[in-house]
């Protein structure tokens, strides 16, 4: 039998390697400094989640067959709203949202609303409507002008192909499909992922992707037109501070050279898109301010985005582009992107002489249009989307999109920890894309553990219904035994350092966060078990 002195030995050299190993998180010297206030929430707030572990999520849920913390989100979701945990976190504090690509940021149900608003939105079919394609049968959107308006009064009647007034089409779906609320469920079904696609009909990354590119393309026909663009992103300024969000940086793709103007034309060139961000900003800051909560919503700013589906010649276009909005809108554009499925979609290598010519020109022009590439979004070793790692790195990227495979990659681990590049980690996006099939499995403690600095963001929670943050801070920290209310901090303080603000935004939105941060824990205060 061991003797009580070997004990206490092996006790003392167990805590102490257990304190160096999670001394290289990013918390740590937080989680030391803590008030006792802190410390006391942050034990009320493990107790809640080990609670709830034991009860909500092993209770009887008839569709849920397998009910576990950090599950598969779409599945889940349902349970995760009825935990003290989301309610807790849903009034958490939560800095900056720094991925998150605009064409996906508003509820589904509201982009419908909105384009029922104008009589210039129309819809065609690409198959007749039975009940056998309805599913599958995905809806076309657009402005039409007025000169191309049509009497068609139902989507039965009128010929595959003919463009329907979109109300007209609503106001005339038929009954055996449900009738107007049918028609609202399948534009929106059109719109989003729901759990049996994410989980069985598409459940590998290439199905899925499919699915996911193809509501990128209904989408656009709803969003890129210019009375909705407006209002649509005034929406998703609201809903993401209203979650707790101060602060947004949105990829839009600028693929398109042109958006539809209310007259029904492509008209609408790209720094017309930026006059209409900046009216939204504005327009949405006077909103919180007449409210008293002007302190809520520092700002947002644009990473300029085109897709990896173009030649490296038409990329020069795309980057002198950038040049001329940046030039022009120095406080709206803050980097730039090239975005697309990876595993599908050119290497960041292939771009790699007119992303070189880009860097010169930047440099030339006296700007600063720094790189935020998505990189890494893929489960290869040593693929192309995987290497896009060692290039997004070697071509100086502030940031790294997704950064999935990083963990592979000790090397590359030990550069971002040490030049202090930071990963934009979108759990539930990697979930329902098929990378992970649950939190537990993630790869995100690995960089946390690590003490890579991270952002918890939200991809497109229009298409996986995370809108905000709270679903995904829920997953991260229920999945975790070692995540306390200090990481959450942490998480939400690297959101603000590493967004692209300047210092006195930055000191703005540091001030903000640490005032709402103390009411916060002391609300948490009030959640004894």
């Amino acid at each position: 039998m061991a003797s009580p002195a070997a004990l206490a030995d092996y006790s003392s050299r167990r805590g102490s390697l257990i304190a160096d190993d999670r001394s290289m998180r990013r918390e740590f010297t937080h989680a030391n400094a803590q008030s006792d206030k802190e410390i006391k929430a942050d034990k009320i707030i493990r107790k809640i989640r080990a609670l709830e572990a034991e009860t909500i999520w092993r209770e009887d849920h008839p569709d849920v067959k397998h009910p576990f913390p950090g599950m598969e989100f779409l599945t889940g979701k349902s349970i995760i709203m009825k935990t003290r945990i989301f309610e807790i976190l849903s009034k958490m504090p939560k800095g900056a949202l720094l991925h998150s690509h605009l064409d996906a940021t508003v509820n589904a149900e509201y982009l419908l609303d909105l384009a029922l608003k104008h009589p210039f939105m129309h819809i065609r079919l690409q198959q007749p409507l039975t009940a056998e394609t309805l599913s599958s049968n995905i809806p076309v959107f657009r402005a039409l002008p007025a000169a191309y308006f049509t009497n068609h009064t139902s989507l039965m009647s009128a010929e595959v192909g003919s463009w329907i007034s979109l109300q007209n089409a609503r106001n005339s779906f038929p009954s055996d499909f449900g009738g107007v609320k049918g028609f609202d469920k399948w534009v929106i079904g059109s719109l989003t992922i729901n759990p049996t696609e994410a989980y069985d009909t598409h459940n590998t990354v290439e199905k899925i992707w499919q699915k996911f590119t193809g509501i990128f393309l209904t989408s656009a026909g709803l969003i890129r037109v210019q009375p909705i663009w407006l209002e649509y992103i005034k929406q998703f300024f609201r809903s993401s501070v209203d979650d707790g969000v101060s602060y947004v940086e949105a990829r839009i793709n600028f693929l398109p050279k042109f958006m539809v103007g209310s007259d029904g034309q492509e008209n609408i060139p790209h720094r017309e898109w930026l006059l209409l961000f900046e009216q939204a900003l504005k327009d949405v800051k006077e909103e919180f301010a007449q409210q008293g909560r002007g302190h809520e919503f520092i700002g947002a700013k644009i990473i300029y985005s085109t897709i990896r589906a173009i030649t490296p010649e038409e990329l020069d276009w795309y980057t002198e582009d950038c040049i001329a909005l940046k030039k022009e809108f120095p406080h709206l554009i803050i980097g730039f992107d090239l975005v697309g499925p990876e595993n599908a979609m050119k290497p960041l290598i292939y771009y790699i002489e007119p992303l070189l010519r880009f860097r010169t020109r930047v440099e030339e022009e006296g700007l600063d249009i720094p790189f935020i590439f998505h990189a890494g979004e893929t489960l290869g070793d040593g693929t192309e989307a995987d290497v896009n790692l060692y290039d997004a790195i070697l071509l100086g990227t502030k940031r790294i999109g997704h950064g999935y495979s990083l963990f592979k990659h000790p090397k590359l681990v030990d550069i971002c920890r040490r030049e202090s590049i930071a990963v934009e980690v979108c759990p539930i996006s990697n979930e329902i894309l098929r990378l992970t099939s649950s939190m537990l499995m993630h790869p995100l403690p690995a960089l946390l553990n690590n003490g890579v600095p991270i952002a918890l963001c939200s991809d497109d929670p229009a298409v996986f219904g995370n809108m905000g943050l709270t679903f995904d801070y829920y997953q991260v920290f229920v999945a975790s035994e070692i995540n306390g209310l200090s990481t959450l901090a942490s998480l939400a303080r690297d959101s603000i350092q590493f967004s692209m603000m300047d210092a006195q935004e930055k000191a703005q939105a540091t001030a903000v966060f640490e005032q709402r941060w103390a009411a916060f824990v002391d609300y948490v205060l009030t959640c004894e078990v």
